[in-house]
């Protein structure tokens, strides 16, 4: 597949271990894809928001799941992560491609320029 204007969901560890940590690896994963023109989603984000107004996990979950749907593919950050796993699997059940590195989405969904 290679397109214009790629989106691509960051899914990684958020509650599990340090979490300025993991919001800092998906802010940088989320530049590096957005600085080689793909149009990514960092959920981690919400962390910000969740400062300010705290909410439940699972409210969380349900906003990330419906983000997950809006995604060309999804890019899974390491790390364990029950939050990222259900957006792995959201993605595979709705046939949405999962990629582990950004060289192999790099390589597996390129951008036209």
């Amino acid at each position: 597949m290679t397109t214009t204007n790629v989106r691509v969901y960051v899914s990684g560890p958020y509650t599990k271990g340090d979490q300025v940590i993991n919001v800092r690896n998906a802010i940088q994963a989320t530049d590096l894809l957005f600085g080689n023109g793909y149009f990514p989603y960092c959920p981690h984000l919400t962390h910000f928001w969740h400062m300010l107004t705290p909410r439940p996990w699972q409210d969380w979950m349900n906003l990330d799941l419906e983000w997950v749907k809006t995604c060309h593919c999804l890019l899974r950050l390491p790390g364990e992560s029950t939050g990222a796993d259900m957006e792995v699997a959201k993605a595979v059940e709705l046939g949405i491609p999962v990629y582990h590195s950004f060289e192999e989405l790099k390589e597996k969904c390129p951008i036209s320029k």
